[in-house]
């Protein structure tokens, strides 16, 4: 049996939710959670978008890289 390890050099990850507060708890948890891993945000992108009921719902994409150290 052989195993191979390899290091996870980026991730995206996606989060919703219907209110603002809610994704940036959500995305503050997963930080720290692939803080552990090496990885850090490269960068972030948002939009919100109007339900049929009227009310907001938000979405955002953050993609974590691992953070070179030259």
């Amino acid at each position: 049996m052989n195993i191979q390890l390899e290091m996870i050099e980026d991730k995206v990850e996606f989060f919703e939710g219907e209110s603002l507060k809610t994704i940036e708890k959500k995305i503050n948890e997963q930080i720290e959670v692939n803080k552990a891993i090496l990885l850090s945000v490269h960068s972030v992108s948002h939009q919100v978008t109007i339900l049929d009921n009227g009310r907001p719902y938000y979405t955002a994409v953050v993609h974590f890289k691992v953070k070179k150290s030259y």
